[in-house]
């Protein structure tokens, strides 16, 4: 981010936030950095179900065609016109290269247009600013100072979570956790050696036929499985010299490659009726449980006792069940606090990054127009030797 001069004060701020990182086509207007206007989501599953998964070159033609009407209707819905934003913010990485490209050109063309400062904005990043982000009341909200600087809340809405905290990043490319002191300033204490969380779920269900996208499928057939049927081991990394790591090549492999050696005695017969929601859940116990072992490791190292998760993956119902059953158990240390964003925000969507760009026009920080795309962020994945 380079200093540009701008600020505007809270309670006028309106941002434009443009979603392209992947399959979803998504914008959406928020105001203040917390109230959303108005979030626009074009999916493309009926696109990529056939293949089950994502082709890149289908994602970045269906945004291509999709993205003016889609910002279009964004701004429509908020009631508001280009005159009325005071900032366009795009996802600028990680992602599939040809779909940010789409999301990010659009975005600085519009802002060039305009005379409006730009932002771009790390996808990630987003994704844990997406639960500081709710409707806007029926009655307007009063200005004020707020925590962190945000505005003065109204009655009946959520305090915003105080850093520092522990994130939990899971989607379909990354499994990360960190300590966030900022919305900008995290430090990555683990992530994924191999597949993500995410991308595990996909390839499992692709696998077996579950259906497409493999985490909601997988997560629907679980709930008439049983977790116990199949012991699925835990991955041991370099005996404890990496505690917040994961991996999950050795699960995949034990469910797709391996699975007998795994049946437990509560299972159902080979090939019978339920078999598949069985593999299910407990396929999802063990993705979950892998998850939450790093993640209670980082709870007891660092002292934190907040954790504050986003992603795809964050709208699974069994993470959600367990780290809202850990608040006050012995297992956590009886006093965590867990904070989810809404279902329709742990997805891609325009909301979360153009909440995260009203914070950084706040601290009168903009993106240069010579700022590209990149699929990688450096960090966000572990490489072994």
């Amino acid at each position: 981010m380079n200093p540009a001069g701008f600020f505007v004060a809270w309670g006028t701020m309106r941002v434009l936030g443009i979603e392209s990182s992947c399959d979803e086509c998504a914008a959406s207007v928020v105001e203040d950095g917390r109230w959303v206007l108005s979030n626009v989501v074009a999916t493309q599953i009926p696109f990529h179900a056939v293949f089950d998964g994502v082709v890149p070159e289908i994602a970045s033609r269906k945004h291509t065609e999709w993205i003016y009407g889609v910002v279009k209707e964004a701004l429509d819905r908020a009631g508001l016109g280009p005159a009325d934003l005071d900032g366009v913010a795009a996802v600028s990485r990680p992602g599939l290269l040809g779909s940010l490209l789409v999301g990010l050109s659009f975005a600085k063309g519009f802002a060039w247009a305009r005379g409006l400062p730009f932002i771009a904005v790390n996808h990630m990043l987003a994704h844990l600013y997406a639960s500081r982000l709710e409707d806007l009341p029926a009655l307007q909200h009063t200005q004020g100072s707020g925590p962190a600087g945000e505005p003065e809340i109204p009655a009946g809405a959520s305090p915003a979570p105080g850093y520092p905290f522990l994130g939990l990043l899971v989607s379909g490319g990354h499994s990360i956790i960190c300590r966030v002191d900022d919305f900008d300033d995290i430090t990555v204490l683990g992530a994924t050696i191999d597949d993500a969380v995410g991308e595990a779920f996909d390839k499992v269900s692709k696998f077996y036929g579950f259906g497409y996208p493999g985490g909601a499928a997988i997560d629907k057939l679980a709930q008439a499985g049983n977790p116990d049927a199949f012991r699925f081991p835990l991955p041991n990394l370099h005996k404890g010299q990496h505690p917040y790591d994961m991996s999950y090549s050795g699960l995949k492999t034990a469910v797709i490659n391996q699975l007998d050696r795994f049946r437990s005695r509560g299972g159902r017969a080979p090939g019978g009726n339920g078999e598949g929601a069985d593999i299910a859940a407990s396929f999802q116990k063990t993705a979950i449980e892998i998850l939450l072992r790093s993640l209670l490791r980082a709870v007891h190292d660092t002292g934190l006792n907040t954790i504050v998760a986003g992603g795809g993956v964050a709208a699974n119902s069994y993470l959600r069940a367990r780290l809202a059953g850990l608040g006050a158990s012995p297992e956590a240390g009886g006093s965590l606090r867990c904070v989810f964003p809404p279902a329709r925000l742990c997805g891609d969507n325009g909301a979360m990054v153009a909440g995260i760009g009203c914070r950084y026009l706040e601290r009168g920080e903009t993106s240069p127009f010579t700022v590209s795309a990149s699929a990688r962020v450096e960090g966000f994945k572990r490489k072994y030797p």
